[in-house]
């Protein structure tokens, strides 16, 4: 073994490392153990009597305000590491192990657009916005090319200018559309990183000990993880608000009479279908009758005060909308015979929903109308004029947030109050009031505040919105997760007692099989798995339910590398080679297939990354380390070992009872059997095509909608609770037990879409459920207790997600066909793969829609299962790849052999190690879906189906197609079939070019096009030569065929061409 001192160096080095880190991880769980503990004690002490759930809230909250307390202390031995900094350093938990929330945000550009454009109440703007938000549904084009191609579209060409032109703008109004079109995409780029920044910020101050935020720059995509938060209100509040302070004149009641009046008259009519001008509907006395005074009943006009004194005053909201009418509200003032009657610079914003003495919410918002400068939605004074913001008290000690201006802000707010002596200023952030104080003087110094029914927290989180600055595009959350500490907790056992019985399994299988041989693998096993958590935690990725799936397969891979080795050790010692050189040669001629295995699942595993979010990302993020890991542990560890071993003149025992007699004389006539195979795979592909019509289970994160957890007291059966739900959303919502009958998992597409609507989605459910639940259970003590968990997904990532699985799995299996054509130099090898390939993803399709109604547990189209067909791509190349190398060696070595004997032997000569691979997966798969939770059930289910089909079309599907072209060829040569084929085959082909060539996956896969007629030209015979024996020479079809084949490969360079220069 070369560079021998440099792989120790590497292992040891790794070693160190991995328990460094890990280390932290250690401390931190001893101290916050002995804390909990203490906080405990305390409770026991002052306070008795107490309930479960009161007594655990107590220790929480004791136990959290002592590590606060003592966040600088040193409690690393010896070192003296602070709390804070081993917390830092901790191997991080994601939320779905110790519960928490997960957003997907959204940056919006619309609201961008709005803010560079010269008029943001331009009907042309409008329009286009409207045009590209709707288009933006089915599209992977970024929102400012759909926004610039509507409007160009709707308004001609060269126009775009004098829409964003100005003094002193970028935008200059000699710019063209595509000059316009990249300033303003820079200018979004800009705003998003900016948005992506400030976001940081404002997490930095939530107090989250391991906040996780990525930016996913090319989809304007933010992915936060707060773990150990559950209040989701106070998360959206907080991330989604664009700090848009704005401090506005009002208007008063009785300035606005007359437009009321005439806006419920207006309404009046329009809601009794009477047209204006219309007399003789109007006196109609019945019609009158109906719909009377809609407009007023829905403000609840607010009238002139009088206080204490006597003296008579106005309010400085107009009226107050319920709570359930708002939208309704919003309907009406929107209609154009509503808006008609009111001032053009009048504009209406709710203030914060009002609470009586005892804190109780009264379910109505103050409404307000309010002044803008004429020609905009501008206030007179903005937020850009605060300096600083902090968290304080008012006048009569309630929480408040006092503000100090700028120089320029100053003047403003002095002039602002001057003018408005005697009457309100509304302060609003994000178009929403929260104070509306009387001026009774004007203000200078540039000091103002806001007041209001505020807590400590909400003051000092809107006072950190404000200090963290304004976001020009602000980022709305369009999928959100929701686990609750229970979940988690039961997520962190479900897992940890699948890794340990996995490794325990895995451990004794290798030396039960490979007798002392078998401690080499569990040596590099037991490193791959420190290493990899090691690098996990040093690189500061977060662990994850799906993670710790991840880990689970990375110990049935990393053995699968030392089965592979030790089966070619084997043959060799059978071949009657030395143990020195049967070693050197077993790990020399493993080398190929065991790189190949890896890289195949290396590319699945990558592609997963780019296209996955979430939980997924961090399955992905551990097998990829794992992979990596896996190369060294079972290669130049496993190597270093067994030299180490030789050395003292010693060596391991490879064979068993066991191991020497199975497989020893197989002989199976595998290629003879491909016709049966080949029936049983028509039947797979018409199951596979007929699951497209049966249908499937989409999970919510590709149909949208909410999925909630709820846990009772007592079991619940469907059909119990299936038409209550149904009475209270409208709809039948899908109903899945979750282990036992005490769990249930509710989705419901009720208000899907509708932002901000979480509240009045767990109010239908609970009243759907009351039924169910414990008398005197309110509507707190229901999210509190019964909602343990839930996910939002909105339509627009949803379509997002099920356009990129599509995309994720195509390209695997391009990328797969390509490296398996590059590193076998045989398009029949390819030809293999993609069969294989197909079989099994048909395979899983089939059984996850045929039998979605059949097993007791869900099966469900979401990431999960998008993430087990990835792996399972990668997987089932694995034992293709070790076949495919033993078919090219033989086919070198034994010259004269006929195809099929060689075949046939290759595939008997390596099912020892196709059998060993496959079983060791298979192995931890089923221990991870028996007992690694539901969170990873489903993607252990596919997964084992996948590893059964892959190990099944490994042999039978995929290696027997080579053979196939050479029968096809005999028999077809020249006729007419052959003709008809190819040339159909050849119209469909550049059919699908033509009509593929908008996109932008045209490059990727023209690129594949062209190097694979390149490489098909290098053959022995030229591509002319070999198509002509099928057309014939000479014949209409040959010269059809040639047309055809630079036609194709022409249009493919413009296309190329074109590509690069857009993307470049």
């Amino acid at each position: 073994m070369k560079l021998k001192g440099l792989v120790w160096f590497f292992t040891i080095a790794l070693i160190l490392i991995s328990l460094w880190e890990l280390s932290y991880t250690w401390v931190v769980r001893s101290y916050e153990n002995s804390v909990k503990a203490t906080a405990e004690r305390q409770v026991k002490k002052s306070t008795s009597n107490l309930s479960t759930d009161e007594f655990n809230e107590q220790v929480k909250a004791k136990t959290q305000h002592i590590l606060d307390s003592t966040r600088d202390k040193a409690i690393y031995p010896v070192i003296g590491t602070s709390y804070q900094k081993c917390k830092e350093n901790e191997l991080n938990l994601g939320l779905d192990l110790q519960g928490g929330i997960s957003v997907t945000m959204d940056v919006s550009l619309e609201g961008l657009l709005k803010s560079l454009s010269n008029n943001s109440k331009d009907p042309k703007l409008i329009q286009a916005l409207q045009s590209a938000t709707a288009a933006k549904v089915n599209s992977d084009a970024n929102y400012i090319t759909l926004f610039t191609d509507a409007y160009v579209k709707q308004n001609g060409a060269g126009k775009l200018s004098s829409l964003f032109a100005g003094p002193g703008k970028e935008i200059k109004i000699s710019d063209d559309d595509v000059a316009v079109t990249n300033k303003i995409r820079n200018i979004a780029k800009g705003a998003i990183n900016q948005t992506y920044k400030i976001l940081i910020k404002r997490i930095d101050k939530f107090g989250v000990a391991q906040p996780n935020i990525n930016l996913d720059e090319n989809k304007g995509v933010i992915n936060v993880e707060l773990a150990g938060i559950n209040d989701i209100e106070r998360v959206r509040k907080y991330l989604q608000s664009s700090a848009n302070l704005q401090f506005w004149e009002v208007y008063r009641i009785d300035e606005l009479a007359t437009s009321i009046k005439a806006a419920d008259d207006n309404l009046h009519n329009y809601l009794n279908g009477v047209a204006a001008g219309d007399t003789t509907a109007k006196n109609d006395t019945t019609k009158a009758k109906l719909n009377q005074n809609p407009f007023i009943k829905i403000i609840n006009p607010i009238d002139v005060q009088t206080d204490k004194n006597g003296r008579q005053f106005f309010a400085a909201p107009i009226g107050n909308v319920a709570l359930q009418d708002t939208g309704l509200f919003l309907s009406y003032i929107n209609n154009d015979v509503v808006r008609s009657a009111f001032p053009g610079n009048v504009k209406f914003l709710f203030g914060v929903e009002e609470k009586n003495d005892k804190g109780a919410k009264l379910r109505y918002l103050p409404l307000y109308a309010v002044k803008t400068i004429p020609g905009s939605e501008k206030a007179p004074l903005e937020g850009d004029a605060i300096e600083e913001a902090r968290q304080d008290y008012d006048e009569v000690g309630r929480p408040a947030i006092k503000m100090l201006m700028n120089t320029v802000g100053s003047k403003t707010w002095s002039r602002l109050t001057g003018k408005n002596v005697g009457r309100p200023i509304a302060i609003a952030l994000d178009d929403i009031v929260y104070t509306a104080p009387n001026v009774n003087g004007q203000i200078d110094g540039g000091n103002s505040e806001i007041s209001g029914n505020f807590s400590v927290e909400e003051a000092q989180d809107l006072a950190n919105i404000l200090k963290s600055g304004k976001l020009d595009a602000p980022a709305k959350i369009v999928a959100q997760q929701v686990v609750g500490p229970t979940l988690g907790k039961e997520a962190v056992r479900g897992g940890a007692m699948a890794f340990i019985i996995s490794f325990v399994v895995i451990f004794v299988l290798m030396l039960v099989y490979y007798n002392t041989g078998g401690w080499v693998a569990n040596i590099a096993l037991i490193l791959n798995l420190l290493f990899t958590i090691g690098v996990l935690t040093a690189l500061g990725f977060t662990l994850t339910a799906a993670g710790i799936a991840g880990l689970v397969l990375t110990i049935g891979l990393a053995v699968d590398t030392n089965v592979i080795i030790f089966e070619r050790i084997k043959d060799e010692l059978t071949h009657g080679k030395s143990y020195q050189q049967a070693v050197n040669d077993g790990y020399r001629r493993s080398l190929a297939p065991v790189l190949d295995a890896h890289v195949t699942s290396l590319l699945t595993a990558v592609i997963l990354a780019y296209f996955g979010l979430g939980p997924v990302l961090g399955f992905a993020t551990t097998q990829i380390i794992g992979i990596l890991l896996s190369l060294f542990c079972g290669i130049l560890v496993s190597r270093l070992i067994t030299d180490f071993w030789t050395n003292k003149n010693r060596h391991f025992n490879y064979f068993t009872g066991i191991s020497r007699r199975i497989f020893k004389h197989a002989s199976f006539k595998f290629v003879e059997y491909r016709k049966i195979a080949y029936v049983i795979s028509a039947i797979v592909l018409l199951a596979g095509i007929g699951s497209f019509f049966y249908g499937f289970h989409e999970g919510v994160e590709f149909k949208g909608g909410r999925s909630y957890t709820v846990a009772f007291n007592q079991s619940v059966k469907n059909d119990d609770i299936l038409d209550d739900l149904k009475k209270s959303f409208g709809e039948y919502p899908v109903i899945k037990s979750i282990g036992d009958a005490k769990h249930l998992n509710i989705t419901t597409s009720y208000l899907k879409g509708v932002d901000n609507a979480d509240s009045a989605v767990q109010t239908k459910l609970y009243e759907g459920l009351k039924k169910v639940l414990p008398a005197n259970t309110t509507y707190g003590d229901f999210v509190k207790k019964n909602i343990q968990g839930f996910i939002t997904v909105q339509p627009t990532i949803s379509d997002d997600l099920k356009r990129g699985a599509v995309k994720a799995t195509i390209f695997a299996i391009l990328i797969i066909f390509i490296y398996i054509f590059v590193r076998f130099r045989d398009w029949r090898y390819s030809a293999g793969t993609i069969l294989t390939l197909l079989h099994d993803v048909l395979v899983t399709l089939a059984v996850f829609s045929f039998l979605k109604d059949i097993v007791p547990f869900p099966l469900e189209i979401d990431q999960h299962f998008i993430a087990a067909v990835l792996t399972v791509i990668g997987f089932s190349m694995n034992d293709t790849v070790i076949v495919f190398d033993r078919i090219r060696e033989y086919a070198r070595d034994l010259r004269g052999a006929d195809k099929k004997t060689i075949i046939n032997r290759a595939i008997n000569d390596t099912l020892s190690r196709t059998i060993m691979t496959s079983l060791t997966v298979f192995l931890v798969l089923l221990i991870l879906f028996i007992f690694g939770g539901e969170v990873t059930r489903g993607f252990a289910f596919a997964m084992l189906i996948g590893v059964i089909t892959g190990t099944y079309s490994s042999i039978f599907v995929g290696v027997p197609v080579l053979v196939v072209p050479a029968i096809i060829w005999r028999s077809l040569q020249g006729t007419l079939v052959a003709r008809l084929t190819m040339a159909s085959a050849l119209i469909i082909q550049i059919a699908i070019q033509v009509q593929m060539s908008h996109g932008m996956i045209e490059m990727h896969f023209g690129f594949f096009v062209c190097v694979f007629a390149h490489m098909l030209q290098k053959l022995r015979r030229t591509n002319f030569n070999i198509i002509s024996s099928y057309l014939g020479n000479n014949s209409f079809s040959y010269y059809f065929f040639k047309s055809c084949y630079f036609f194709s490969i022409t249009i493919w360079q413009i296309i190329i061409q074109s590509t690069a220069q857009r993307v470049i």
